[in-house]
């Protein structure tokens, strides 16, 4: 082989590698927007919920600021000081602004984990927060959990890491639908988090239905799935192994019980090796 041989073969090589990563990057961001449109219709009801809420209190507080003003106009006109009534007046308008104020906070919480998911850093690695990052993705989770699920946390104080929090979102929302979907009616999530030597260890355990030994070795396999047609595309933990191995040099691994319910367990190292390399 000649070398101008040679440099075409490494140019093509090259170029193929270009390729194939572009069609990975488009498949991660695919699994993002499928993994948020399995959550749409919890998602529209939560926000449904407290926006309802704000516009009934809306119209409740102008009927009571026009009444406000005609009782303070009235008193004026008769040099008296505001009757007892205005002072009701504006203690109900008080306890609709405080109603209002946890609506709007329950929206923005639910806003933040969407950004968190699927905006932000992009593919930069930062310095992030992984029980932030979990807090985060938990509101979305609860929009598919509702009362069904009741979840529980247990965070330990773990240092930052160098990571992307929009793919390791990417991951814990994955699992967490993954736990959600393996309850049949009402059921547990527990996410805890430590530290273990360089490590941050996230266990996310569920009293769901569990993963039968058969399955096993293929449950990280790329289109593998248990779920009923439609329900899932068996990418979304292939996917998550990759982010968790490939893109951070961690580890994710789970045990099961069948019938008794399922752990994962995602070590994320604190300082990415390649950056530990570097000068």
């Amino acid at each position: 082989m000649t070398p101008k041989d040679t440099a075409a073969l490494e140019a093509e090589l090259r170029r193929l590698r270009a390729e194939l990563e572009a069609c990975r990057r488009q498949l991660v961001r695919s699994n993002e927007l499928s993994a948020v449109g399995q959550l749409v219709a919890g998602i529209v009801h939560e926000i449904n919920t407290p926006i309802g809420s704000i516009l009934s209190n809306n119209e409740v507080a102008l009927r009571s600021l026009e009444q406000l003003k005609a009782l303070l106009e009235e008193a004026g006109e008769q040099g008296a000081p505001p009757p007892p009534k205005a002072a009701r007046v504006v203690a109900t308008l008080m306890n609709l602004a405080s109603v209002d104020k946890i609506a709007c906070e329950r929206i923005i919480s639910i806003v933040r984990g969407l950004k968190t998911l699927v905006g932000g850093a992009g593919d930069e690695f930062v310095e992030a927060d992984v029980n932030a990052i979990l807090d985060d993705t938990l509101k979305l989770a609860r929009c598919e959990f509702r009362r069904r699920i009741r979840v529980e946390t247990d965070y330990g104080e773990v240092p930052k890491i160098r990571g992307n929090p929009n793919r390791l979102g990417q991951v814990f929302l994955n699992i967490l639908v993954n736990a959600g979907q393996a309850i049949q009616g009402e059921g547990k999530v527990t996410v805890r988090t430590r530290r273990e030597g360089d490590f941050v260890h996230v266990a996310i355990s569920d009293t769901g239905s569990g993963i039968a030994p058969e399955d096993r070795p293929r449950i990280f396999s790329s289109g593998f799935t248990t779920k009923p047609s439609g329900l899932g595309s068996g990418l979304g933990l292939a996917i998550s192994k990759d982010i968790v191995e490939t893109e951070h040099g961690g580890k994710i691994d789970f045990e099961s019980e069948v019938g008794k319910g399922t752990t994962f367990h995602i070590r994320i190292p604190i300082t990415r090796k390649t950056e530990e390399q570097q000068p």
